[in-house]
Formats: C-alpha cells, structure tokens, sequence
C-alpha cells in the first residue's frame, strides 16, 4: 500500500528536502486538471528550464507540429521521506500556444502519490513541493488540499513568486555564498594570474582568458569542458573593463557551440575554410580565416554568408519547426553551417540558469594581475525564447575565429572557436530578472 508523507509541518517538510541535499526548493497550487490524465501545468515559458535541470531537450518525432520535451530525473518523496524513482517522467513543450505540461510522474513508479492524482478523486489546492538537487535530481512531494501545511502556505508572506512557482527558502543558499566569495575576491585588490590544474595545484597563466582562469582558481574551480554552471548553480562569467564605473560598453562571450550541422558538421573544418574563409588580412603567410561578426539578417562582406533564423516568428516569438535553426546561408540557400535550436536551447539552459556577471581590471606591469569589481549583475531565469529575439534584433551575434594555418603544406593545423557575443549593455535583455549587487556593501 502507498503511504502518502508523514509530514505535518512546513518547517519539517523543508528539513525533509534538505537532509537529501536539495539546495532549491519549488511550490506549485494544483488545479483539479492538474492530474495523470491531463498532465501538470508548468506555465506558457520556456522560463521553466531555469528552474528544473533536464536531461536533455529533443523533438517529438510524431507528428508536424514543433513539439519538445525533456527527460528529468524525478523521484517521489514519500511516507517518512524514502524516495522512488519515476524514470518516466518528463516536461513537453507546446511552443504553438505556448504551453508547458508536466508528464509521465506515475509511470514505471510503484511508489507514487497515485492517490492524489488520479483524474476521478482529486481535488484543487493540492500542493507539489519539487526540490532541485546539485546533481540535477528533482524530488517531489504531493500534499492533499486539506493539509496542515496548506494554511501555513496561504499565510505566509515572505515567499518569492517565480511565474507560476513559489520560491521556498531552504538552507545551503547558493547565492549569498556566490557574493560573499566575491566580496572576498574583490578585497583582495591585484591577484596575480593564475589557473589551477586537474589536481587543484595552482599554475602560472599568460593566456587571453586568465582573467576567467584566475577568477575561477579563486573559487577552487579548475578549467574543463564540463557544461555544468560553475559554483552551486551559479555559472560565473568574468569580462574585461576599462573602468570600473563603465561596464556597459564591453564584449562578452556567451558560449561557443560548435555547428550541429552544414558544410562545417558534413565536410569539416579544414574543407569549410578553404571553401567559405580567406587569407589573412594581416598578411601572415599560408593561412586562411574564417571570422567577422555575422548579425542575423546582414550579408556579411567577407564571407558571403547571412546568418539566418530558420523557422523562428520573431513577431509572434514562436518557432514554427521541429527542425528549426540558426543557419549561415549562401546566396542560393546552401547550408555553410546550422545550430538546431535544441542544441542551442540545451546548452543555453543548462549552463546560464543562473549567472554572474563579474567585471575586472588587468595590468602587466610589474606581472599580469586581475582585480576584480565590487559591482556584480545577477542574471536569473532564461528562456531560449528571448536568445532568439535577442539575435534577431542584433544584440547577440555570431563572431568566430577560425583559422587555417600551413594551409598549403601536407599536414595543415586548424584552430576552431564559434562563440556568440554580446555587449554587456544588453545582457539583461536576455534574462527575466537581472540584478546589480554591490558585494562591499554585503
């Protein structure tokens, strides 16, 4: 027999979800619709991604309309707080209406609330607790519309709305750690550049990116490909400034994804540049480029390529196909390259969640050192929605820079970096909320 939680206080429930190790803790009030049959609403945004990790996002391969889901790792918390996994379960994304349902939470799963949510029982005022675990786990708890803790809920007035969501404070609180390792940072004034290794041992750094290197090494992060945020949750991106009171007027690299698809995925590196690139403008023997920054709708002059966003109403901000993409097009149409809108909208989620913005100072003199601002930006809640709108207003653009060197000899090397820029002035433009927070004053 299924044994609903034994729970009889909020407090209590919170400690629940915390001796699992859930750091984020999310509320939802249950319609009467909100059942197995008819699936749970999540809200109209795609916003949701920045709540609840998945594992992975791809296209519904019925049917013509661009439908989307996302595989999550879902476990019910149950009687005294055992949990059991229910590997069905899933979020669907409806971008035509637009409309998000979550799906599959009793499937495979012996040890559900099935009770509370079978379509012919079921009542309104239902809570769903769904607690966010560091290792991308996501618990739920199902409590009945009469429940002690409902009247707790109603009377509580410190609780932080996020679209259909309510925030529940829980303890490990990932952000105040963030600022107070960052006003420590910026304290320390002029920190020598610096990367750390595999092993966490500290190493000298004279590359382009020390700044982030030796922000990271600060943090005790070492440098990897790991797509995961950096620090609890929190990806940390680190630009360079000239003054500390003019922070809007800088570059600052988004991601680099590589093409998913085009000349560049079907051919390769080498063959695309020889194709689409050119010499080097410097004069710099045997070697061809690829760069310059392509803006969504603009021809650029020396590549001959357009970037354009297929299958995305940018008046409506809808996209319209399953295989929609990002595409560097030809005159004719030919695909140079293609980032699917899935490959774009999983990486974007997955890693800029939750990001700081933190702005630095370089000098060489007597020896590279970085000091890093008291002025930080807190960037939270994304939609892959508003990428879209971004690019194709002309804030985000696609800067590459890639090279060919020894082009001519048997054995040519190629250097590859696809990365989209913005200008920090713009950054908020691509995030729901977005915060300035002075950390000296923490």
């Amino acid at each position: 027999m299924v044994q609903n939680l034994k729970v009889d206080t909020l407090s209590n429930l919170i400690k629940m979800f915390a001796d699992r190790g859930i750091t984020r803790l999310y509320m939802k009030i249950l319609a009467k619709n909100n059942n197995r049959k008819q699936q749970i609403y999540f809200g109209t945004s795609f916003s949701i991604l920045s709540l609840f990790p998945t594992l992975g996002i791809f296209p519904s391969p019925n049917g013509d309309n661009p439908i989307f889901k996302a595989k999550i790792n879902f476990w019910w918390m149950m009687g005294s707080g055992e949990i059991c996994n229910a590997p069905g379960s899933q979020l669907i994304f409806y971008p035509q209406y637009p409309e998000v349902r979550f799906s599959g939470f009793l499937d495979s799963c012996n040890n559900g609330p099935s009770d509370l949510l079978d379509e012919t029982t079921c009542m309104a005022g239902r809570l769903l607790f769904l607690g966010v675990h560091p290792d991308g786990r996501i618990i739920g708890a199902l409590l009945p519309h009469t429940h002690p803790v409902r009247q707790e809920i109603d009377q509580a007035t410190y609780l932080n709305k996020i679209r259909i969501f309510y925030e529940i404070p829980i303890e490990g609180d990932g952000r105040k750690e963030l600022l107070e390792r960052l006003k420590v940072i910026h304290e320390k004034g002029w920190i020598d550049s610096k990367r750390l290794d595999s092993l966490g041992n500290i190493l000298p750094c004279t590359a382009s990116q020390c700044g982030g290197y030796t922000l990271e090494a600060e943090f005790g992060i070492s440098p990897n490909g790991d797509a995961a945020p950096d620090f609890k949750g929190w990806e940390l991106k680190q630009y360079s400034v000239d003054n500390f009171k003019r922070v809007n007027s800088s570059v600052i690299t988004l991601m680099t994804p590589e093409p998913t698809g085009g000349y560049y995925k079907t051919h390769g590196v080498e063959l695309f540049i020889r194709k689409f690139g050119y010499p080097d403008k410097m004069g710099r023997v045997d070697r061809l480029n690829f760069g310059g920054v392509h803006k969504v709708g603009e021809k650029h002059t020396t590549t001959g390529l357009t970037l354009t966003l297929v299958g995305f109403d940018a008046t409506d901000g809808k996209i319209l196909t399953k295989s929609a993409s990002l595409s560097l097009l030809t005159d004719t149409g030919e695909e140079a390259a293609t980032w699917t809108y899935v490959d774009l909208m999983n990486h974007w989620n997955h890693k800029h969640a939750q990001t700081a913005y933190i702005p630095s100072l370089k000098h060489i003199d007597p020896r590279l050192q970085y000091r890093y601002g008291n002025t930080v930006r807190l960037g939270e809640g994304v939609d892959f929605l508003l990428v879209l709108k971004a690019m194709f207003q002309g804030k985000i653009y696609y800067d590459p820079g890639i090279k060919l060197e020894n082009a001519s000899s048997a054995k040519p090397t190629t250097k590859r970096r696809n990365q989209f820029r913005v200008k920090s002035g713009d950054l908020s433009s691509l995030y729901l909320k977005m915060e300035p927070v002075d950390v000296s004053e923490i």
